[in-house]
């Protein structure tokens, strides 16, 4: 294959960047076939869990601050542009069904407002002061955690939010993929997974966003375990509100308390669809009341609630 990699170079500082870096391994993606250029974009994937195992120690750090302020009656908030924006906003939207938490306990905000979710809004992630502005606007404060999301790790836009985080009290914590990062000077932990130049030059919408996918999984996720919402790997804070999730309660109530489906269905409805409740009402024999008054004593965690039963 003939290389058609350029020797000429910028002195931008955005040239710097290894995002923005033009990839040697990609650089003939215009002569390969439809299979040749699947496998290419997909060898870069694979430099992207190596580059989340890196940052590890840091994501377990951020695990343990977001979960603290959850604890204290904090809120977790994402907030980015494009993409970044984007996927934390995904992820925000994805934790009230999942784990049963309020819409407002974990936010997602973007840069440009809701429309930025289907529409490119341009400027709207060089606007420092309306970052800062955001942040003030929802009245954070000491008891919140903020995590800024930028593959640059420079939007000016999440700096301000930083900024204005910082100076409410908030916990911050930075999701970059470069390094060095400036967010690093307004976040408490910065979580840098460095994946190197994409497949197509500066679209960090690849391997850039799919490590901040895989990361914010991780917070929200190792967070809400360590809330006490799952019992071993079952969702038992699903909010049951439509017939997949009714059905998947049931599938739920029947592996954590070894009933059938008819003895989980009815317990269940008893207990408002709660499938936490659920598996305490059957494996201690109590009533919907006594097993909600159980799993507040236990802090909502169904295995110290079990563990109290004998």
């Amino acid at each position: 294959m003939t290389s058609r990699m350029s020797a000429q170079s910028s002195d931008s500082e955005l040239a710097l960047l290894q995002t923005e870096a033009r990839n040697p391994r990609t650089a003939d993606l215009d002569s390969l076939n439809p299979e040749e250029l699947a496998r290419a974009l997909h060898e870069e994937n694979h430099q992207v869990a190596g580059a989340i195992d890196e940052a590890l120690p840091q994501v377990a750090r951020a695990i343990e601050l977001i979960a603290d302020r959850l604890r204290r009656g904090g809120k977790l908030y994402y907030i980015g542009a494009g993409t970044s924006g984007r996927l934390g906003v995904l992820d925000a939207s994805e934790c009230p069904p999942t784990f049963g938490v309020d819409s407002e306990r974990v936010q997602g905000i973007i840069a440009g407002g809701e429309r930025a979710l289907r529409f490119s809004i341009e400027g709207a992630e060089d606007d420092r002061a309306a970052g800062s502005a955001e942040i003030r606007s929802r009245q954070i404060d000491g008891d919140d955690v903020l995590v800024g999301i930028a593959a640059s790790g420079r939007t000016p836009y999440v700096i301000g939010a930083l900024d204005a985080a910082r100076e409410a009290g908030a916990a911050t914590i930075a999701v970059v993929n470069s390094r060095p990062a400036a967010l690093d000077e307004w976040a408490d932990i910065t979580i840098a997974a460095v994946t190197g130049p994409e497949a197509i030059t500066g679209s960090t919408r690849m391997k850039a966003g799919t490590a901040q996918k895989m990361i914010l999984n991780m917070l929200s996720t190792c967070a809400m375990v360590l809330l006490g919402k799952t019992y071993g790997n079952l969702m038992v804070d699903v909010r049951a509100t439509n017939e997949k999730l009714r059905d998947r309660a049931i599938r739920i109530v029947v592996e954590a308390a070894g009933v059938s489906r008819e003895k989980a269905r009815t317990a269940l409805e008893q207990c408002d669809w709660h499938a936490k409740t659920a598996v305490v009402v059957l494996s201690c024999s109590l009533s919907p009341e006594e097993a909600r008054v159980r799993l507040e004593a236990c802090g909502g965690f169904v295995l110290r609630a079990l563990e109290a039963a004998g």
